[in-house]
């Protein structure tokens, strides 16, 4: 396996397309289209929030149904959620027109939203937007790089990764795109990930690959601890690579998990470090743990710690609240059998032995916590299991961000 340049557009027969329908942003792409030249397999998971947004329900019924896809239609700035039945009528009638330029069924056509809540979607902008990209649907790089920029809302930086592999002599590959910088939480986290691959592969093991990799990327990062309506990944296979079809758990299965895994790592892990107003990618290792669920569990409580993260804003070696944000997680362990280290590109510390100060340099530390990505590494002393989660600091510019959110 290896990495190779492009997002959805990397593997055979799928192209893409973006437009500026001025939904809600100026001057700005804001929709994108997505769509394969043949029908494809549909994996998804969804938002475990209560509340969910009609593209959700919509995208939830096709999946589930195994209905064939071919085309998945996403705007920004407007997230089409608590729309109530208007909302769902816009998912439909989006899809129909989909349908109409693409001349595929509606039920074919998936579809997404990501922005403000409670606000309705302009039909007519909708449509046309979907009317300008049909024609210049591409399969190169660069109009999946367009389009991922165009599914952006707070987010800095476009997300992108594409990984190619050789299962049974041919070679496939998975490519990806997401967004996602604020109401981002684990169990899905406003972020929208779409994968495309040009894998033969089943229905059930699409699935079963979609969700063994998502306990361990998009659900272990948080930015502040809010879990959208609208969470979506989707997971399309067209079977263009012709490889021998992955019907069942073996060689051929694992390795097609692998890179998948890589792919939705690094989409999650680029949406942690641009988490809003954010400087630094926070990352939190937890080793030596009893079990990996209770790894899992100590890592999303330091990662989530709201103290913990304004630490790593201010360079500020606070173990104390690593250590408090381990002891509220609900795992039972031993304080004084811990040990805390920090690292990061300029370097690793070990701060604390057995639950105490190691006496460390306050200034080592702060230099090593003042890189763009900072590791915390807790190491219990319980066992075999481990565990990673991610996130980001926070700083000042989160609540500046989010106090004006809609205007």
């Amino acid at each position: 396996m290896k990495y190779i340049d492009g997002g959805v557009t990397a593997p055979q027969g799928f192209k893409a397309a973006s437009c500026a329908a001025n939904i809600k942003y100026e001057n700005r792409d804001d929709m994108a289209l997505i769509y394969s030249d043949t029908v494809c397999k549909a994996a998804g998971t969804f938002t475990r929030n209560v509340v969910k947004a009609a593209p959700v329900t919509w995208d939830q019924t096709i999946v589930k149904n195994n209905i064939g896809v071919q085309a998945i239609v996403v705007n920004s700035g407007i997230a089409n959620a608590c729309t109530g039945d208007d909302g769902i009528q816009m998912c439909i009638k989006t899809a129909m027109a989909a349908s109409s330029a693409l001349h595929i069924p509606y039920e074919g056509v998936l579809v997404a939203s990501t922005g403000v809540i409670g606000m309705p979607l302009p039909l007519d902008k909708i449509q046309a937007g979907i009317q300008s990209m049909v024609p210049i649907l591409s399969y190169d790089n660069e109009a999946g790089t367009k389009a991922a920029k165009a599914i952006m809302t707070t987010d800095t930086i476009s997300k992108e990764a594409s990984v190619t592999m050789e299962i049974g002599g041919k070679e496939v590959i998975i490519g990806g795109m997401s967004k996602g910088s604020g109401m981002i939480h684990p169990n899905m986290c406003t972020m929208l990930s779409f994968v495309t691959t040009d894998a033969c592969i089943t229905k059930e093991m699409l699935d079963k690959a979609l969700h063994i990799v998502v306990e361990d990327t998009y659900n272990m990062i948080s930015v502040d601890g809010d879990t959208s309506t609208n969470d979506t990944c989707l997971l399309l296979a067209n079977g263009k690579a012709e490889n021998p079809i992955i019907d069942k758990e073996g060689a051929d299965f694992d390795t097609f998990v692998e890179g998948l895994m890589e792919v939705n790592k690094t989409l999650a892990k680029m949406m942690a470090g641009d988490g809003e107003g954010a400087t630094a990618l926070f990352e939190v290792k937890v080793a030596g743990a009893d079990s990996v669920a209770n790894a899992k569990t100590l890592a999303k409580s330091v990662v989530t710690s709201s103290l913990t993260k304004a630490a790593i804003y201010g360079h500020d070696a606070n173990w104390g609240r690593i250590l408090c944000a381990l002891g509220y997680a609900g795992v039972e362990f031993d304080p004084e059998n811990v040990d805390l280290y920090f690292e990061s590109q300029a370097g690793k510390i070990h701060i604390v032995h057995k639950g105490v100060s190691t006496g460390y340099s306050e200034e080592e530390a702060t230099k090593i916590l003042s890189e763009d990505a900072v590791t915390a590494i807790c190491d219990m002393h319980m066992g075999g299991f481990s565990a990673t989660a991610w996130g980001c600091d926070l700083t000042h510019e989160y609540v500046s961000i989010n106090a004006d959110y809609r205007s």
